[in-house]
Order: C-alpha cells, then sequence, then structure tokens
C-alpha cells in the first residue's frame, strides 16, 4: 500500500500498491507529540527479555511501537488524507501510515504487542461483527460475490463495510478483477484471533454471548470460520480460478490458486484458538471438532506445501500457480510451531542459508522478501501471475512485519546471526525513527535497496508484530 492519491482524483478501484500516493507523516508527529504524556506511561513498562535483541533495543522498539499505535488512531469526527470525518462512533487503530480506513488484518496483527487495551480490542471486535455479511450471498454489480458471513476487509471512516481491496467503496462497485470474486479469506482468522485477544488478555468469556444484529458472537465465530473454502480431507484453505480469493492481504496483489500456504496456517491457528473459545463458550462438541481440524491441518503441512525432494525447508505459497518458496509463511509456520521436527529443522537451516547468502536473498535491514531472489519465477517477474515489477511492493520489497518471526526462527540455532539481524533491524529503525522529524519516516511499510520505493511512512505492523515476537 502506497501513499494517498489526492481526493478529488481518487479512483473507486486501485491496486494496494497504488492505495494511497500522499505522504502526510507531519501529522503523525502531531498526533505523537499530542499524546506524548500516554507514551511516556505505556514506555514505563519495561520489556521483557527477548530473542536476538539487547535490553536497550527491546525498550527503544518498545516505546517506537507505542508511539507509531498512538500515530494510527483516528479519533470520531477526525479526518486522515482529505477523506472523513471519522463516523464509526470510536477512536479506529487504523494500519498507520496513510490509511484512512480500520483494516481487520493489520488490527489483529498488531494485538499481541501488549499496547492495544481490552476496551480497544472489545469496541473494534463489535464494529467489525456489525459489519460481517448476513446468512445469504451477495452478487455486487462489479460482478463480486461475497459468501454468507464473509468478514470485512476493513471499515472506512464513514462506517461502511468493504469486503475487498483496492478501494474505499462500501458500494456495488467494489470487489471482482484484479483480486478475484471473493473477499480475502484471511480476514475471517484475523477475526476470530481478535475474539481470542480479548478472551486471552481478560479471561472474561461473557462477550461471547453477546447478541450482534440477532446473532450471538459465538456464532458468528464460527460462520466465519466456515465461510472460505477448505479442502474436506487436508483442512487447507483454497481458491480456484473461477472463484478466486486473496489468501493473505500482505499478497494481495499476487494471483495464487490452489491451496495456500499462509492462509492454511492462520487456519490451523484459527482452529486451535475456537477450540478454546468453544470450550469456555460451553460448547464441548465444536471444541473437539475445532480440535481435530487442527490437528487435521498439522499433518497435511509439509505433505501439501513442502518440497517432495526435500532439498530444503521452504513452504509453497501455492499449489497450483504459485509453486514458489513463501518466506513469510515458512517463518509463521516456525513461529507457531506446527511443523514436525525435521520439517522445522530443515526450514530453521534454509532460512538461516537464505540469510547467510550474498546478495540480500530474503534480508535486508533486518526485513524480510516474500520470495528468495534466487527463487523468484524468472529473473525479471518474482511470481508466477500478478504481482509488480521485480523488487518492489509485494514481489521482492524488504518489510519489517514478519522481522520477529525470522530473528526468532534464527535465534534457536544460530544466536549471532539472530542478533546481528536485530542489529540491523533496530539500527534502521534508530537511523529512520519518524520522532526525530527532519525528513525520517520509520517504521517504513516496505520498501527497496537502498530504501528505493520505500512506502508508506510510520506502519504499525512494522513494529508492533515484532514487538510481538521478541
Amino acid at each position: 500500500m502506497q501513499k494517498p492519491m489526492t481526493p478529488l482524483c481518487l479512483p473507486s478501484r486501485f491496486s494496494r500498491r497504488t492505495f494511497l500516493r500522499r505522504t502526510f507523516w507531519t501529522a503523525a508527529t502531531a498526533a505523537f507529540v499530542s499524546r506524548l504524556p500516554r507514551l511516556v506511561a505505556a514506555a514505563a513498562n519495561p520489556a521483557k527479555p527477548g530473542k536476538g535483541l539487547d535490553a536497550s533495543s527491546r525498550t527503544f522498539l518498545r516505546e517506537l511501537a507505542a508511539a507509531t499505535l498512538e500515530s494510527a488512531k483516528i479519533p470520531p469526527g477526525a479526518s486522515r488524507g482529505g477523506m472523513g470525518p471519522n463516523r464509526t462512533g470510536l477512536t479506529i487503530i487504523s494500519p498507520g501510515g496513510n490509511y484512512a480506513a480500520l483494516w481487520t488484518r493489520d488490527f489483529a496483527m498488531s494485538l499481541d504487542c501488549g499496547l492495544v487495551s481490552a476496551a480497544e480490542i472489545r469496541a473494534h471486535l463489535r464494529l467489525i461483527a456489525q459489519c460481517q455479511n448476513g446468512g445469504e450471498e451477495r452478487r455486487l454489480q462489479s460482478g463480486a460475490l461475497i459468501p454468507p458471513f464473509a468478514i470485512v476487509d476493513h471499515i472506512n471512516l464513514a462506517g461502511g463495510a468493504v469486503f475487498y481491496p483496492g478501494t474505499y467503496s462500501s458500494g456495488e462497485d467494489q470487489g471482482a478483477p484484479p483480486w478475484g470474486p471473493l473477499p480475502p479469506i484471511d480476514d475471517h482468522f484475523y477475526f476470530i484471533h481478535i475474539a481470542y485477544a480479548l478472551w486471552r488478555d481478560t479471561r472474561e468469556a461473557g462477550f461471547l454471548d453477546e447478541t450482534i444484529h440477532d446473532l450471538q458472537l459465538l456464532d458468528r465465530l464460527e460462520r466465519a470460520f466456515h465461510s472460505p473454502a477448505s479442502d474436506p480431507v487436508t483442512g487447507v484453505a483454497t481458491t480456484t480460478r473461477e472463484r478466486r480469493a486473496v489468501g493473505f492481504g500482505f499478497q494481495d496483489s499476487v494471483q495464487l490458486v490452489g491451496a495456500m500456504s499462509f492462509a492454511t496456517l492462520l487456519r490451523y491457528r484459527a482452529a486451535r484458538q475456537m477450540t478454546e473459545l468453544c470450550r469456555v463458550g460451553g460448547r464441548a462438541a465444536a471444541a473437539a471438532a475445532y480440535e481435530k481440524a487442527g490437528d487435521t491441518i498439522a499433518a497435511h503441512l509439509v505433505p501439501v506445501f513442502g518440497d517432495p525432494a526435500k532439498r530444503d525447508g521452504w513452504l509453497l505459497a501455492a499449489t497450483e500457480v504459485g509453486r514458489q518458496p513463501d518466506v513469510w509463511a515458512t517463518l509463521f509456520a516456525l513461529h507457531l510451531g506446527v511443523l514436525s521436527a525435521d520439517a522445522d529443522a530443515r526450514a530453521r537451516a534454509t532460512v538461516a542459508a537464505a540469510v547467510r547468502a550474498p546478495g540480500h536473498t530474503v534480508e535486508y535491514k533486518g526485513a524480510v522478501r516474500h520470495v528468495p531472489s534466487d527463487r523468484y519465477f524468472r529473473p525479471d517477474q518474482c511470481w508466477e501471475a500478478g504481482g509488480t515489477r521485480a523488487n518492489t511492493y509485494q514481489s521482492g520489497a524488504f518489510w519489517h512485519t514478519p522481522t520477529g518471526w525470522l530473528i526468532e526462527a534464527l535465534a534457536a540455532t544460530d544466536a549471532q546471526l539472530a542478533r546481528q539481524v536485530g542489529e540491523r533491524f533496530i539500527q534502521h529503525l534508530r537511523d529512520e525513527d519518524f520522532r526525530r522529524g527532519d525528513g525520517r519516516h520509520a517504521p517504513w511499510e516496505c520498501f527497496g535497496l537502498e530504501m528505493v520505493d520505500a512506502q508508506n511512512p510510520v506502519y504499525l505492523t512494522s513494529v508492533t508484530l515484532p514487538l510481538a515476537a521478541l
């Protein structure tokens, strides 16, 4: 996602990469200054020991994440990037940068860092649940199809439900080409993660009984889990050419077909979380079914997505279109601890070898590519279908969102290499810290070598997700 275009010429449909075209980091800086007392209080809690970072670096990362989180908030009545005012009735937490909406996945991905309050989680969970599709499939004028109980991709400042990437429109023109007729899959499982985070942080399950539009929240979670397509034998998340859906929003410019590894890992985690939520919600039979679903997915991850010849430990992004190593999915699998001992060791060795390889094969300034540069579909084309030009955005740019998973993966087998990656990550943030002003904008959403094509300053998951892992 890039910086916003001027509102007067904002088209109704455009790619995530060109979603935003105008830098206004000064607004983020102003927001940070206005909330400085709260940031000081948040930073007063010392960081716990983490992997790959010393105490000073952990404290710095926590403080920067707190500042970035505050800058991402859009209070009621406020506007951002020429859009607004915010009429949702709550202070929404946007993805940061230049985004003028609440994104389900980005919000969910920031909840494990310990900086978002239970009250904020509850309010956002309720808003997303209110925007969930009903029990009937909706066919839009654009040709898009919204399945029963689908979860929104994002909610605009007017409170409109936007189910597809590339637009702020909640109307009949959203969706369809180039993203496929169905909404992204990952939001359904991130919706569950939001509910699980609220239970985890409060240990109060009463919110699961709350009725929203005549349906209990726990029922909504169950229907969200089963809304996207999956293979009945292996449990993996699937999509087809005819009814294609984006699997993971950080790959929404890419066209993947078949079983998709990252979406499947999210489905696995959601199954584990639904097991616990159904138990505390008094649904023992459903809990047992979700536990079995999680076990089934875990047993089939490597057979479906691994290299049959065991030449390396990468998981493939997809099984039909997009049979290329997915660095993010491999790191996420290691983070979840879902791989067998043999596959886990092979994956960690593969990751470490790629980090040590010359030419920034997967890592630069502690940030991570989606596909190893030596495994592009062609030298001048990262993915088999879709994507952007090579070495940009989701086709080879570097992202700090999965950095914590990378450091965590390395720390188990090569502590020195993990520290080196962590030092590169923190040094970049210190050098480019947006709080220093003078043209500095870190944390960035992503960037290329020598910071070419850096886009979206003060981006939230670039620091909150690493903080959670580390």
